[in-house]
């Protein structure tokens, strides 16, 4: 008989972490001595350079004016100081390729000399502009393969930092990236642009209010969670390697139905996990500020405060580095997938976008009573109006083949785009709509039955899970956004769709001011017959339900629920009109990001195909070979004993019939994946996602099928109870 051999022990990954204090207390970590430490900051700047370049400087920034050349060599000259005095040896043109992740190129700071010496140089010219390679990043047909020219753009309103290894340092300049012909091949790009299209309106509409600002940007403040398995299982899993995500495994015994994990006390490997990440993070000057356990065992969240969208954008991209680096230093592996565990709770990445003067205030601050405040109620029609407008576009944003597994299911929104406004401003909104606005609900005191507790403010309005677009006191909150994406392409849809929808309602204003009406008159009418407009994309009701499913239909809502239903919107020729009338992309750049995005769909589903197959095959089958083979001995034993073999046989004939049925699902994957060859790669992404998927799952419940009968020792997987509460 063959035996089975135990696959891993399972109590490793607890036995062989410990803390590194032995018994003796954690240093305290000081924040303000420490934050900011690896990051360029503006104050490094001011005391450093001369007055006249650090006026330039900041008009660059602060105002969008075009860069002085002079600038660049003095800043070039202080960075590289600045860096040197940090120990970096060299530098890199920091930027972000349509890969959604990073990239980097190094070149040292020394050049050799006559005298056989060498000197630390950095010119204006290195500064602002490099030369890597573009042939090999994502373009989407704007190169071809053998035209490799490719330029990085010294970004100055982003701060240089450094990156830190236990063997030296480097300095990061963020970059934009753009090719040969001047089309962008990144994300840093676009976002720049819509953050001037959104500045140029947003000042426009604030003068008719006469407001003066140098300058209007989108704040963003971007919650990230995740979730922390031990090395011991990551590497014992092909998928969660290749795909991110768990490709089979049975539900677990208990999972999160008891409650427990939101918000609990967080375990002592994953605090130190945390606290050192938030070190590294304040380091590098990112404001994180919030922590805590997330719903499902094993995910958890950390959050940062608003900070300009660029910046913003960076950080983030600088947060799930630093995530993934420091919990290695753990032995755990950080999963930034939005669904790495099937039937628990997905990972999304919210972004909380608001928009900011120069000067600081928040234009969709409501105030007290948000119905006489009518600067306010105009540049919040405008963002339903953009929603309600362009509601495809913002689906697109956030459609990949992570995403896909999360939208819809246990507590993500659904994939139908719709705003939720809260009570407060659903009342404003029908008095507006009604004629006038002429109160606002108050919430009030809310009391808690003890007098030893205090009475708690009450806001006016509850909040609601289950929205996409949600309005949350002085912000929204795209609650769609996945765990794993760049930020960047929400961030460039929500500000371009935005400055269209206030260049509309400006032009609509203006034209009746000139028409003889009085400008409250005016604004009054122009925002009544905007709100009846759009008055549809309004939902403050339960997202989940199929009732919401049918409401959505009958106001004409789009429904998209995969990426490959949205992606081929991105270039219809109304969305196209939009990103050129604002110089955010051209018709080529749009093209180009609809194949690289259908061709990254295409390529992730192909990578689960084949780790699914393989995984069957080369694991589960002939695990359950063996364990079968035990049985029939097992059954051939007591029948000579002239026992009742029952038991065994029925469980031979289950573990026969999963056997059959995976073999019959491998078999059928086979055909569809080599039947799928499209015309384009729209084509065969859509393909895969009606043909290919659907046989993937009946793999997937073959083998969680046999997790259920096979013994415990022949499975050669670790199993979702051990991964997600072993820690």
């Amino acid at each position: 008989m063959t035996k089975g051999i135990r696959r891993y022990d399972t109590l490793a990954a607890a036995r062989n972490w410990a803390p590194d204090h032995n018994g003796e207390p954690a240093k305290s970590m000081n924040i303000t001595e420490i934050f900011g430490q690896n990051t360029l900051q503006q104050e490094d700047l001011k005391e450093r350079l001369p007055k006249a370049i650090w006026k330039d400087l900041q008009k660059t920034i602060q105002e969008g004016e075009q860069l002085n050349p002079e600038v660049a060599d003095a800043v070039a000259v202080t960075m590289k100081d600045w860096a040197t005095e940090k120990g970096a040896t060299h530098f890199t043109h920091w930027f972000q390729p349509l890969t959604g992740l990073t990239a980097e190129k190094h070149d040292s700071f020394i050049t050799p000399n006559q005298g056989g010496g060498a000197i630390a140089e950095f010119s204006g010219t290195d500064l602002i502009q490099g030369e890597p390679d573009a042939s090999s990043f994502p373009n989407g047909g704007l190169r071809q393969t053998f035209e490799a020219r490719g330029y990085t753009a010294w970004d100055p309103t982003s701060p240089a930092f450094i990156m830190e290894n236990q063997n030296g340092s480097y300095l990061c300049i963020p970059t934009a990236f753009a090719s040969w012909t001047g089309e962008a091949l990144d994300h840093k790009t676009p976002l720049l642009r819509s953050n001037e299209a959104l500045d140029k309106q947003a000042k426009r509409a604030l003068n008719l209010f006469d407001v003066d600002t140098k300058r209007v940007t989108s704040t963003v403040g971007c919650e990230q969670e995740y979730f922390l398995i031990d090395q011991e299982f990551y590497y014992r899993r092909p998928d969660l390697m290749t795909a991110g995500r768990t490709l089979v495994g049975a539900k677990p015994p208990r999972g999160q139905e008891m409650d427990d994990h939101y918000f609990g006390s967080i375990q002592e490997r994953v605090l130190s996990f945390m606290l050192e990440a938030e070190k590294e993070l304040y380091k590098l000057g990112i404001p994180v500020k919030t922590r805590h356990n997330e719903v499902a065992p094993g995910q958890f969240e950390i959050a940062p405060i608003f900070e300009n969208c660029n910046i913003a954008a960076d950080h983030q991209q600088l947060m799930m580095i630093t995530l993934k680096r420091v919990a290695r230093n753990y032995g755990m592996e950080c999963l930034l997938h939005e669904k790495p565990f099937d039937g628990l709770n997905g990972s999304g990445k919210h972004l909380n976008w608001s928009l900011s003067t120069s000067e600081g205030m928040n234009l969709l601050e409501p105030g007290d009573n948000p119905h006489d405040n009518m600067q306010f109620l105009f540049f919040f029609t405008a963002i339903l109006k953009a929603v309600y407008e362009y509601q495809d576009l913002l689906r697109i944003s956030i459609a990949h083949a992570g995403n896909d597994h999360r939208l819809g299911a246990n507590e993500a929104p659904p994939a139908i785009i719709s705003a939720y406004i809260g009570d407060q401003l659903a009342d404003v909104i029908n008095q507006l709509m009604d004629g006038a606005a002429k109160e606002s609900k108050q919430g009030g005191l809310l009391g808690l039955g003890s007098p030893v507790l205090p009475s708690l403010p009450k806001h006016a309005g509850d909040r609601n899970r289950t929205s996409p677009f949600a309005f949350t006191g002085n912000k929204f909150e795209f609650r769609a956004v996945g765990s794993s994406q760049s930020i960047s392409f929400p961030i460039v849809v929500l500000n371009t769709i935005v400055a269209e929808a206030i260049d509309d309602l400006c032009t609509d204003l203006e034209e009746k001011v000139d028409d003889g009406k009085s400008f409250e008159d005016a604004l009054g009418t122009v925002l009544s017959t905007s709100l009846k407009e759009t008055n549809d994309i309004i939902f403050n009701g339960d997202g989940y339900s199929k009732e919401w499913e049918e409401e959505a239909d009958k106001r004409g809502l789009l429904n998209l629920p995969t990426t490959m239903d949205a992606l081929p919107h991105l270039t219809d020729q109304k969305n196209i009109d939009l990103f050129e009338k604002h110089n955010v992309l051209n018709e080529r750049e749009i093209h180009s990001r609809q194949e690289i995005w259908a061709e990254q769909y295409l390529t992730t589903r192909n990578i689960e195909a084949d780790t699914t197959e393989a995984i069957a095959k080369t694991m589960i089958y002939p695990a359950a070979v063996r364990y079968m083979n035990e049985l029939a001995e097992n059954v051939e034993r007591i029948d000579r004993l002239g026992l009742n073999n029952k038991g065994s046989q029925d469980m031979l004939h289950k573990v026969n019939d999963g056997l059959n049925d995976l073999n019959d699902a491998l078999e059928e994957l086979r055909e569809v994946v080599l039947a799928g060859n499209g015309d384009s790669v729209i084509e065969s992404a859509t393909y895969v996602k009606d043909e290919v998927i659907p046989v993937m799952n009946k793999i997937r419940d073959s083998v969680d099928f046999l997790e259920r009968y096979v013994a415990d020792d022949y499975w050669p997987l670790p199993i979702y109870r051990e991964m997600l509460f072993v820690k």
